[in-house]
């Protein structure tokens, strides 16, 4: 009898003991996840936008790019942002024009269109012929104009400026307006990564003030 007596007070120290050493695993548990809570909203409070180059001056774009977007990418958003600020658009305009051409082009000037990569047909059948930054077809302009980045620009914003109310769609349903597209929510994607592009090519060039 003495020994079961013995046995069963021995129990509860035995938990006792499984308690406590537990506890060290718990804290440790809880300290990691307020020190992950406070890392993100740290994050959150000392974000801001990336540094801004001279839109003029491609020696000076970040050579890592902007959200993915580089190189000669930066250079055609860049004309896209000039032509912009020349013709009166502010950064909402600027936003749409880089949008509309990273949905149709990746922002490069290509010579080629829907119908070479997918056999795409307009509406009444005929091949399209959409060349360029903005993929314009024939009916916007010559094919010397469309391939011109500037001069497809600014295609681009006349019609967009003639839209009544752009100002106040959805970018990508103003975008569908201008070019037509199938898919009005077709340019969405390219609003968050257009305005990242836009912003960072927004500093003051050398010489001016």
């Amino acid at each position: 009898m003495s020994r079961r007596r013995g046995a069963r007070g021995r129990r509860p120290a035995r938990r006792r003991t499984t308690r406590r050493a537990g506890r060290p695993l718990l804290v440790t548990v809880i300290v990691a996840a307020a020190a992950s809570v406070f890392l993100v909203v740290l994050g959150l409070l000392t974000s801001h936008r990336p540094a801004a180059f001279c839109a003029d001056d491609p020696q000076a774009y970040p050579p890592f790019g902007v959200q993915g977007w580089r190189g000669e990418q930066l250079e055609n958003a860049a004309t896209i942002v000039r032509t912009a600020q020349g013709l009166g658009f502010a950064r909402d305009g600027q936003i749409i024009g880089v949008m509309t051409a990273m949905g149709e082009s990746s922002l490069r000037n290509i010579a080629y269109g829907d119908w070479e990569t997918s056999r795409v047909t307009n509406p009444d059948g005929s091949r399209t012929s959409s060349v360029g930054l903005f993929q314009q077809q024939e009916w916007w302009g010559t094919v010397e104009q469309r391939m011109d980045p500037a001069t497809a620009a600014t295609l681009f914003y006349e019609r967009l400026a003639k839209l009544p109310g752009w100002q106040d769609m959805e970018p990508t349903h103003a975008i569908n307006r201008v070019q037509i597209n199938s898919d009005p929510e077709h340019y969405a994607r390219f609003e968050d990564d257009a305005a990242a592009v836009v912003d960072a090519l927004s500093g003051v060039c050398a010489g001016r003030g």
